[in-house]
């Protein structure tokens, strides 16, 4: 398994898949294994994934500082693979919370990014949250699936702050264009892929200053590719769309009938999309 030391000491892995140019990948979760991301539908056809797993998940080891799990610590592990792979500039992909991180990483080091390709984002680094009447008008877009009628009462009991265990788990087609054998295949393969401290360290106070990343984007003049799923729960193509007006150079795409894992709902229009921005 290639491995990189991080500033610290500890010893971060990563996966390979493919050839070409490379495309570091950062995973969601927050503080995921990245095995979930697969080779995003064949993406690997076009570019090298390198496929991080973040410190204290999958093969990298656990640091002995708990709160180096905070997202805006983790930027020194993105810069020492940068180094670590002889890379001037890499072009960067994020998904879900790992939005955040290559957020961070591109307010620290624009001059180190080449393209910049966040796929289903998180928005907490840039302070843009999602109203409970934007995700209801997102998930009522399910109305005729056989599974909405209790998926939308449980969303009703996690907006209103009654949620159960059990409201959580009747969300899960949300999230997924189809619920489906693959996607039900793909969620029940979370189970031991999250570090549940590291998730809970990552967004501490301190680590988001969505002001001034707002700013440091803005004068980001690289070429960015902001994907958003039609009926993603957790980020809602309007607030995607809020997202991509931070970028003076931004291609701004929402895949039809995908979620939040939108290689899954359809591998080859993803890969269109995706392969044709990093070029």
């Amino acid at each position: 398994m290639p491995a990189f030391s991080a500033p610290d000491g500890t010893v971060l892995a990563y996966h390979a898949f493919g050839q070409g140019v490379p495309l570091i990948c950062l995973p969601g979760g927050p503080m995921r294994d990245s095995a979930y991301l697969g080779e995003l539908g064949g993406l690997s056809a076009h570019r090298q994934l390198i496929m991080v797993d973040p410190r204290g998940t999958g093969q990298s080891a656990i640091p002995q500082d708990a709160a180096s799990y905070r997202c805006d610590r983790q930027v020194d592990d993105v810069e020492a693979l940068r180094e670590h792979l002889g890379l001037d500039r890499l072009d960067l992909l994020g998904h879900s919370a790992g939005a955040n991180l290559a957020a961070l990483y591109v307010a620290r080091h624009p001059e180190r990014v080449g393209k910049l390709a966040l796929i289903t984002p998180s928005t907490r680094a840039v302070g843009i949250d999602a109203t409970a009447e934007t995700r209801r008008e997102t998930a009522r877009l399910r109305k005729d699936e056989s599974w909405f009628p209790s998926a939308f009462a449980a969303l009703e009991a996690i907006v209103a702050g009654n949620a159960t265990d059990d409201s959580w788990k009747a969300i899960d087609p949300f999230f997924y264009g189809r619920w489906d054998a693959t996607a039900q295949a793909h969620h029940a393969a979370q189970d031991g892929q999250q570090n549940q401290e590291a998730a809970d360290a990552f967004g501490a106070e301190g680590a988001f200053d969505p002001q001034a990343t707002r700013a440091a984007l803005a004068a980001f003049d690289g070429p960015v590719l902001l994907l958003a799923g039609e009926v993603d729960l957790n980020t809602p193509p309007s607030v995607a769309a809020e997202y991509a007006t931070l970028f003076p150079n931004v291609a701004f795409v929402v895949q039809e009938e995908a979620g939040h894992y939108p290689w899954l709902d359809d591998a080859d229009r993803f890969v269109a999309t995706t392969a044709t921005f990093l070029g």
